[in-house]
């Protein structure tokens, strides 16, 4: 069979890479058109457009690159037409990926959705086009079940949370190992996830980078963006003792005493990581100010959101500075806070369920 995938993301790219591998194994003869990255080209196939090409975050950025995203979206209406693929699978990305959904849908082409847009936080109105437009739906939390089912009467697929199998399929490292090569000393790791777009990291690393004089007896890493260089970290790194770690968040994560992480997928694979955590989050003031207004969430970060309370510490725009994040990380090097956290880890990881999501998933779409 033929089939299109949309990522538009690092985490989307992950994702819909062990989804190609299990629909590879169901179906050898697999061939594969997608937008996406590095991981997703590994498996196979061709790429059309890398995600680092796509991503714009905040509305002021959306606004300066508008040109080019209604580019985008005409090109990749005409490669899909082109290609003629038995059936598109959309990756999260919804700005983007709903206005295909449609094309598709209109054009007789079978529409696949894996991680469903948030709707759930904002934007609810969209539930409109995601039954007209979509064939079917495949959620990763329990939550999203009720949410769509009970509230909206869409049926959807829980196929369970494919972090679980990325984190489960990684190969183990010797610690040892790591910092031999990445000229680690000996103490206690702070590993820092500044996120993967420009805007977030630029306006958080610099704060997150606050603390590092304060904790003298650990040793503070940067995850590096796989769409980064190391050149685009050395402004902030200065002449600091910092290190810069590309493209290896999981086996840093993995060896790592605790993180700041920008709100995200990261703070959701930091805690299946059991890494005690800080959620850091700051855009621009015009963009915080309109996603006050319409997002309705209680919680920021993804393991508050499955846990539906408050597990770590959310500091997000004007809360987000250098006495804050001392006060919040102090907590969690040691002690109760540290202890507590760890074991609503364990909650999360049960709340979640098993391994299998992406095998799962390649069943259900195969049918």
């Amino acid at each position: 069979m033929k089939y299109y995938l949309i990522a538009g993301e690092a985490s989307g790219d992950l994702h819909a890479s062990n989804l190609m591998k299990a629909l590879l194994k169901k179906d050898p003869k697999a061939d594969f058109r997608f937008w996406g990255g590095d991981l997703m080209q590994s498996v196979g196939g061709t790429l059309v457009k890398h995600y680092k090409d796509l991503a714009f975050m905040g509305l002021l950025e959306v606004l300066k690159n508008i040109r080019s995203i209604f580019k985008n979206i005409d090109t990749c209406k005409k490669d899909l037409l082109d290609y003629n693929p038995d059936m598109v699978i959309l990756i999260d990305y919804p700005g983007f990926n709903l206005r295909i959904a449609e094309f598709a849908k209109k054009n007789g082409i079978k529409v696949h959705y894996y991680i469903s847009p948030k709707i759930w936080a904002w934007k609810e109105n969209r539930i409109h086009k995601i039954k007209r437009d979509v064939d079917e739906m495949h959620v990763i939390f329990p939550f999203e079940i009720d949410f769509y089912e009970k509230k909206h009467n869409f049926p959807v697929n829980y196929v369970g949370n494919p972090l679980l199998d990325a984190i489960a399929d990684r190969e183990a490292i010797s610690e040892a190992d790591f910092r031999k090569e990445h000229q680690l000393s000996d103490k206690p790791i702070i590993a820092l996830l500044p996120g993967s777009r420009t805007q977030e990291i630029t306006k958080i690393l610099t704060i997150m980078l606050s603390v590092v004089d304060v904790y003298k007896d650990y040793q503070f890493v940067i995850a590096g963006a796989p769409s980064k260089s190391d050149e685009f970290y050395e402004p902030f790194i200065g002449d600091s003792n910092v290190k810069l770690i590309n493209n290896k968040t999981y086996d840093l994560l993995s060896i790592s005493h605790a993180a700041l992480v920008t709100s995200g997928t990261a703070t959701l694979e930091t805690a299946l990581f059991k890494v005690p955590e800080v959620v850091c989050y700051k855009t621009s003031w015009l963009t915080y100010k309109v996603g006050v207004m319409l997002v309705k969430m209680e919680f920021f970060s993804l393991v508050n959101l499955v846990m539906d309370r408050e597990v770590v510490k959310e500091l997000l725009q004007d809360e987000l500075n250098k006495e804050n994040l001392i006060t919040e990380l102090n907590k969690i090097l040691s002690g109760a806070g540290r202890t507590k956290m760890l074991a609503d880890y364990e909650e999360l990881h049960k709340k979640l369920g098993g391994v299998g999501a992406s095998e799962k998933l390649a069943t259900a779409i195969l049918k």
